[in-house]
């Protein structure tokens, strides 16, 4: 079991680095602003439906919507200018698969069948973004690298975490995609929409506002996107309680945690990382200090923790190429992708220096559910431990301090976590509770191509699953 908590350790440490640039699922928040401009349309009992594929007449919906001619498709159907030649699509998505038949923007699958009730894939989905965003098919971009010249422009493809493509992550990357420049860069798509008089102005202040602040807070930090040098202090407080099927693991303890150390990233080309951290635990009358240590380099997690250090391949349920390529080719770019995962964003002056203030909304736990599920995942496989994780991180805030020269000084972090993880070998099981309120401060010290990493050797860590006798269960 001991091995069993280290992974989830390790899969965490990661995730608290990605928590900084990009994460993944389960967009509400995003959903509900979408409602709020008239770009999305609930399910008729109280929801948007996140939770299933969207069909391509959906996506033809959006498509339209994007281009700001839901009301000039409309009217040129209902007045017979457009005819649908498409027989399979009904009368609510008529007048769009019209409409973008009529443009060149969509085409069906045979020349009288749309296939309106099948689902729409994510490549197919980022070419119509793209299209949107003012891109032209096999002139700015070919239909197979869509995907790859979208990550370019910063657009996440958020499936790339779940492995299926949901109304959730259409929801995320129409998000992005408002935010996200035009070809050419003239502006931005929301801006644009509203200047056209497809959107309200009014309708869409919240989301224009968050939108701005967000573009100059990526301004500043464009240095950082490409790498930094920061050190770390952080306070921790942790509630662990275990429950075993026997009783014999049994506890329910509260530890304070103090961490300091540094961290180094590399964003701009193979995706690397160093935390070198030393933590101090108080468990009521007792204190223990130790020293971690972690390292990130060619899709292996590196793990040393006292005279134990473990590796394990972050690619399991992750497409960790594509997630490393997006961080490659978006890095020192303008960048959407995070928009979804924030709910507001308060912009301060505090003398010469500018505080800009994130509110985060659940959707930051995806990434846990993506990279730590994959881990789970494989160990099931590996030794026949049945786990599942269910992760909250609600009420979270992260802070940037950019001084009066643009550059990025610090930032700082008061999050929440709470996760359950439930384990069983058939057996015997186990329920691992875990809440967390974490309060963290980074004081850069070095950006983009002044930061340097330098790994130790590596060769002797030992793998945590796989190998000759799979993941230890005990």
């Amino acid at each position: 079991m001991k091995r069993f908590l280290t992974i989830l350790a390790a899969a965490l440490a990661l995730t608290a680095a990605l928590c900084v640039s990009a994460s993944a699922s389960s967009f509400d928040g995003a959903a509900a602003d979408l409602a709020a401009i008239g770009m999305l349309k609930g399910d008729g009992a109280g929801g948007y439906a996140l939770d299933i594929a969207p069909t391509r007449t959906q996506a033809a919906i959006m498509l339209v919507r994007l281009y700001g001619a839901e009301e000039e498709a409309r009217a040129a159907y209902a007045s017979g200018e457009l005819e649908c030649p498409f027989t399979d699509v009904n009368e609510t998505g008529a007048p769009f698969a019209a409409w973008l038949a009529d443009k060149g923007l969509a085409s069906g699958t045979t020349p009288t069948t749309f296939g309106g009730g099948d689902p729409c894939t994510a490549r197919a989905y980022t070419i119509f973004l793209l299209r949107a965003l003012g891109y032209k098919d096999g002139e700015d971009f070919t239909a197979s690298a869509a995907r790859e010249f979208a990550a370019s422009l910063g657009l996440l493809d958020t499936s790339m975490f779940t492995g299926s493509f949901l109304r959730d992550d259409l929801a995320a990357m129409t998000y992005q995609a408002l935010g996200a420049d035009m070809k050419g860069g003239e502006t931005y798509l929301l801006a644009s929409l509203i200047r056209s008089g497809a959107v309200d102005a009014a309708a869409a202040k919240p989301v224009t506002e968050k939108i701005e602040a967000y573009r100059a807070l990526q301004t500043s930090g464009a240095a950082a996107s490409q790498g930094f040098d920061a050190g770390i202090d952080a306070r921790l407080g942790m509630g662990i309680t275990l429950k075993s099927s026997d009783g014999s693991m049994d506890m329910d303890e509260k530890t304070e945690i103090a961490v300091k150390g540094s961290m180094q990233a590399l964003l701009d080309r193979d995706f690397q990382m160093s935390m070198d951290l030393t933590m101090t635990m108080k468990d009521g009358g007792t204190t223990v200090t130790e020293q971690a240590a972690y390292w990130l380099k060619d899709g292996v997690m590196y793990v040393r923790s006292g005279e134990e250090a473990y590796q394990m391949p972050m690619d399991m349920g992750v497409d960790w190429e594509a997630f490393t390529d997006l961080v490659e080719q978006s890095a020192g770019k303008f960048s959407p992708a995070m928009l979804p995962f924030v709910d507001s964003i308060a912009v301060q002056t505090a003398g010469e220096d500018t505080v800009y203030t994130l509110k985060l909304n659940n959707a930051l736990a995806g990434i846990v559910d993506g990279l730590v599920g994959g881990v789970l995942e494989v160990m099931s496989v590996e030794s026949d431990i049945q786990a599942g994780l269910d992760v909250s991180m609600d009420g979270s805030t992260v802070a940037y301090t950019v001084g009066k020269d643009g550059a990025l000084k610090s930032a700082g972090a008061d999050m929440t976590l709470k996760a359950e993880l439930k384990a069983t070998d058939g057996t015997d099981s186990l329920t691992v509770g875990v809440a967390v309120d974490m309060d963290m401060d980074m004081t850069i010290k070095a950006l983009g191509g002044d930061v340097k990493i330098t790994f130790p050797d590596l060769s002797g860590f030992e793998p945590l699953y796989g190998g000759t006798g799979g993941v230890e269960a005990a």
